[in-house]
């Protein structure tokens, strides 16, 4: 903890030096449209300071990822700005509206039930916009082909755009349309159920994917699914009708079509099925490349039949099958909601929750539970929105697949509609974002630059670098932008001209 502190209060110290005019400023200027927010949003919470809090949270509580995949630290400020707030979605999902993490806090003030935000009037001018992005992204890094968009989120405006139709591949920037897509298609509370059903013609006990990745075989389960818990429920049921010995078998029914994903065997994704143990991981990792086990369904079930024979259930080697509709569900255990999921994937850009996801959108909508059929089904989700899905090519739920394509456009519409108060539902595709120079992938980045004042997804295949998300400018007006290119050669250098896209968003007033 001491090293944490003392690595990250250089970052606080120029992340309040850069602020603290910005926060005055602010301060003045938005006064009159204050008095216009309810109280349900502290509107007080203005970019700016939502940075500096971030930060100080990370110092004062860098706890554990909590389930949502946000910093304990961000719900309990979050908590501490209103009683809706906060990132974390544990408890009672019914009992709340979604909230808002605080360093998200300006793009969704205007999300509560009943909350209106007037338009500042001080919109950034496109032409200035214009003049301050093009030097940056005509960078030789960017290679050949870019494209470009920027859009107030308030308004919804164009403000910048370079070959904003043009569909180029994304990378893990499919992350966040997976997100919207699952988010509308489910429901933010939306739970992913694994259990253990009972055929009453043969005894067989039959182990039921469903669909979640994050179940866990650890003792600590963090808030995920529990395969000790499911066991426990099971053995107490099956010794409650007095079984003390059953054939075994498990069910990846769910889905459809090939395991396997186009890029092959990858320490980037398991084998893409319904039942798996801590996405397959071979060691202690919890994100990341890791080394995956070749059959996670037949894996998970050995496991399972071993922590029912350690609570006095025997059973057979265990077998594929399928619970018909007359097995007895004799217990379930559930994952986080899905607003959870969401967020965990987008903070570590997950990509076996990111093909789960897209799965069970095509479970939703009733298209095939394959690849293909998963991203017919997320695309067809964003039509459904209105979204501007003319030029895409959806192919998975992660973007690993290079024939992917998305267009800025698109990406930026994501974002808007995301940040809409009428898509409550959708908050998670804002609130799992990362914080630049805090968390997920944007950890060790915008260290010297907008830290605490975008949050972006990363995208970086070979020869594609991307980078999507919402940033606070100097006069406190949030803006969506989508930067994605094609033909990059250098990736460090690629990456660090998108950064210098962003964080010339966050300092220019471009009035």
């Amino acid at each position: 903890m001491a090293r944490l502190v003392g690595a990250v209060r250089p970052r606080l110290a120029r992340a309040a030096a850069a602020a603290g005019p910005r926060v005055a400023r602010l301060a003045t200027t938005t006064k009159p449209q204050l008095t216009r927010i309810t109280r349900t949003w502290q509107y007080t919470a203005l970019a700016a300071t939502a940075g500096l809090a971030l930060a100080a949270g990370v110092v004062t509580a860098a706890g554990p990822w909590d389930s949502s995949g946000q910093r304990t630290a961000e719900r309990d400020r979050a908590a501490a700005w209103g009683s809706t707030g906060g990132a974390d979605h544990g408890g009672d999902p019914a009992s709340r509206e979604p909230g808002p993490a605080p360093s998200a806090a300006t793009v969704l003030a205007g999300l509560g039930a009943g909350t209106t935000v007037q338009a500042a009037p001080d919109t950034p001018d496109g032409r200035a916009l214009t003049d301050v992005l093009e030097p940056i992204l005509k960078d030789p890094a960017l290679g050949p082909r870019r494209s470009a968009a920027v859009v107030d989120v308030t308004t919804g405006k164009r403000l910048y755009g370079v070959g904003v139709g043009a569909a180029l591949t994304p990378a893990s920037t499919t992350k966040i349309a997976t997100a919207v897509a699952a988010l509308s298609a489910m429901g933010p509370d939306h739970r992913l159920t694994t259990r253990a059903a009972l055929e009453p013609d043969t005894g067989e006990l039959v182990l039921v994917g469903g669909g979640d990745p994050t179940l866990t075989a650890r003792e600590e389960a963090n808030g995920n699914a529990s395969l000790r818990t499911l066991a426990d429920r099971t053995a107490a049921a099956l010794t409650e009708r007095g079984l003390r010995e059953v054939t075994l078998s498990y069910d990846t029914t769910l889905y459809a079509g090939p395991e396997l994903h186009p890029i092959g065997v990858n320490d980037n994704l398991a084998a893409v099925t319904p039942l798996m143990l801590d996405e397959a991981r071979t060691d202690d990792s919890t994100r990341g490349p890791a080394p995956r086990v070749p059959d996670p369904a037949a894996d998970a079930a050995r496991r399972f039949g071993d922590l029912l024979k350690d609570r006095g259930i025997k059973t057979t080697p265990p077998g594929p099958s399928k619970a018909t509709g007359r097995a007895e569900s004799l217990a379930a255990v559930s994952s986080p909601p899905l607003s959870a999921l969401v967020e965990r994937m987008l903070t570590h850009s997950d990509n076996d929750i990111a093909e789960a996801l897209a799965r069970h959108t095509a479970v939703a909508t009733g298209e095939r539970a394959d690849l293909a059929g998963a991203g017919v089904a997320v695309r067809a989700q964003l039509d459904r929105l209105g979204l501007p899905v003319s030029g895409t090519d959806i192919k998975d739920g992660s973007g690993l697949d290079r024939a992917g394509r998305l267009t800025a456009n698109l990406l930026t519409a994501l974002l808007v509609t995301a940040a809409d108060p009428d898509h409550p539902e959708l908050r998670p595709a804002l609130t799992g974002l990362p914080v630049a120079g805090f968390t997920g992938t944007l950890t060790s980045r915008y260290e010297d630059g907008a830290a605490g004042f975008v949050r972006a997804k990363t995208g970086t295949l070979t020869g594609v670098n991307a980078l999507a998300g919402t940033v606070v400018d100097r006069g406190g007006r949030v803006l969506a932008f989508a930067f994605l290119t094609t033909g990059t050669t250098n990736p460090g250098a690629a990456q660090a001209a998108l950064d210098r896209a962003a964080s010339a968003l966050a300092s220019c007033g471009c009035r």
